[in-house]
C-alpha cells in the first residue's frame, strides 16, 4: 500500500487529516471505498481558515526535513482527504519513500 506517488519532479502524498486532535502525529493508514491508501495525520489546529492545513504542512515538513515552502495543498482544502505536493521530492525519493512507508505501516 502506498499513499504517495512520483509526479514529474514532485511527490504527491494522500493524507487523511484529523484536525483538533489532542496531539500531532503521522502514522497509520486509511483505505477508502475505491481501495486507495491514505496516510493518517493528526494536528491540534482546528479546521478554520486554513489553520489545520497549515499545521499539516508544517508537521509533514518537519517530519521529512523538507522546506515548508516546498509543500503545497494540491486538493482537499475543506475535506479530510488531502493531496499534498512536495516540490522537488522525486530527486530524494530514496530517502523519503521509506519514511512515508514507515508511517503508513504504523497501526
Amino acid at each position: 500500500m502506498t499513499a504517495w506517488r512520483i509526479a514529474g519532479n514532485d511527490m504527491l502524498v494522500g493524507i487523511r487529516l484529523t484536525p483538533g486532535s489532542a496531539r500531532e502525529s503521522l502514522g497509520g493508514h486509511w483505505t477508502d471505498e475505491a481501495g486507495a491508501c491514505w496516510l493518517a495525520a493528526r494536528v491540534r489546529a482546528v479546521p478554520e481558515k486554513g489553520k489545520a492545513n497549515a499545521a499539516l504542512i508544517a508537521l509533514l515538513a518537519g517530519a521529512l526535513d523538507w522546506p515548508k515552502g516546498a509543500i503545497s495543498l494540491e486538493s482537499g482544502d475543506t475535506n479530510r482527504l488531502k493531496r499534498l505536493r512536495i516540490a522537488g521530492a522525486a530527486r530524494d525519493a530514496a530517502r523519503l519513500s521509506p519514511l512515508l512507508q514507515t508511517w503508513v505501516d504504523m497501526t
